[in-house]
């Protein structure tokens, strides 16, 4: 169950640090139509599905049978999430957001095609499932608290970005959410930070 609550909290403030996926859903929710945001959700939804499904099925089996893979993806992971906690706290520190450029899709099957390509593109999402899956979800995991795992983290997807594309329409919430962004960057920074350091800790022999 704990490790259920930390993926779930970890994945949490993932999706609510602005990043591409956050930025291509309130892009299209402000400038497009919350039909076209919600076709973009379900492309996000449907990638990070992809990501799960590839941590699942594949890796936890390979680090199985080769500790030393499932060590050095464990430490990848770790500096990976040091330097994405230390990515935000420097941006919260600036005052400078998630400045991506994102393509707004013209219609409902391409704002769909457009989530989806915007989620796999990001190299560092492997890494990013990888370290948590390896690390947390050990190989005497049992197949139904893997896909326990998996669901959930669609799940809190879907539901965090559908609340985005709902509400993003509105220009009161969309001016309080950015006004918000620095302190949700701070925060989720230290946390990644601190799940970092823990995952070395881990780690160290003795």
């Amino acid at each position: 169950m704990s490790s259920l609550l930390t993926i779930a909290v970890v994945h949490l403030l993932a999706l609510i640090s602005p990043g591409p996926d956050f930025l291509f859903v309130s892009q299209t929710a402000a400038s497009r139509s919350r039909v076209q945001a919600m076709a973009g959700v379900c492309g996000i939804a449907l990638g990070v599905a992809v990501w799960a499904a590839l941590a699942l099925l594949g890796l936890h089996l390979v680090m199985a049978r080769l500790g030393w893979l499932q060590k050095a993806i464990a430490v990848a992971g770790a500096f990976y999430l040091i330097w994405l906690g230390m990515q935000l706290l420097r941006g919260a520190w600036r005052g400078s957001g998630a400045g991506a450029v994102v393509r707004i899709a013209p219609d409902a099957w391409r704002s769909l095609r457009a989530g989806l390509l915007t989620n796999l593109s990001n190299p560092k999402a492997l890494v990013y499932f990888g370290s948590v899956f390896s690390v947390l979800v050990g190989p005497a995991a049992s197949p139904a608290t893997r896909w326990t795992i998996g669901v959930l983290v669609v799940g809190e997807t879907l539901a965090w970005f559908a609340f985005v594309a709902l509400c993003f329409g509105l220009p009161a919430i969309r001016r309080g959410y950015l006004r918000a962004a620095r302190a949700i960057d701070a925060l989720a920074g230290a946390v990644f930070v601190l799940f970092g350091l823990r995952l070395l800790l881990a780690g160290r022999p003795g």
